[in-house]
């Protein structure tokens, strides 16, 4: 059973940076997507980045573009997530998800989408001055 946990989440200045990591146990993430969901209080959860199972495709809401860059380390069993440039409104409870797609070059943006079975229990952003 594939179990995922986030972490590098905090408080940080506008203009900051944070790295989260979204670290797997139970089974490799060499043949999994992952995706990055953010969660702001009161809002829909919304897709703000992906990487495939392969790590050449790559996704981004054009929010983050610029700013975010996620990234594999299947060694480690790790994805990262670096976000610089952070602005309030990127103030938000960030989730990773896994998915086993059926081709490795893909990844999927959309958090309802129904591969993503698998979730960390997030972790909390919040960028204030």
């Amino acid at each position: 059973q594939l179990r995922l946990v986030e972490s590098g989440g905090g408080l940080v200045q506008p203009g900051g940076s944070l790295r989260l990591s979204c670290a797997a146990s139970g089974s490799t993430l060499d043949f999994i997507a992952i995706g990055w969901f953010r969660q702001a209080s009161g809002k829909e959860r919304e897709g703000i980045s992906c990487i495939s199972a392969n790590g050449r495709g790559i996704y981004y809401v054009d929010s983050v573009k610029g700013r975010f860059t996620v990234s594999r380390d299947n060694a480690k069993n790790t994805v990262y997530l670096e976000m610089n440039s952070l602005k309030p409104e990127d103030t938000a409870v960030y989730y990773c998800a896994a998915d086993d797609p059926m081709d490795s070059r893909l990844c999927v943006s959309n958090p309802a989408y129904d591969g993503y079975r698998d979730w960390g229990p997030g972790t909390q952003v919040t960028v204030s001055s």
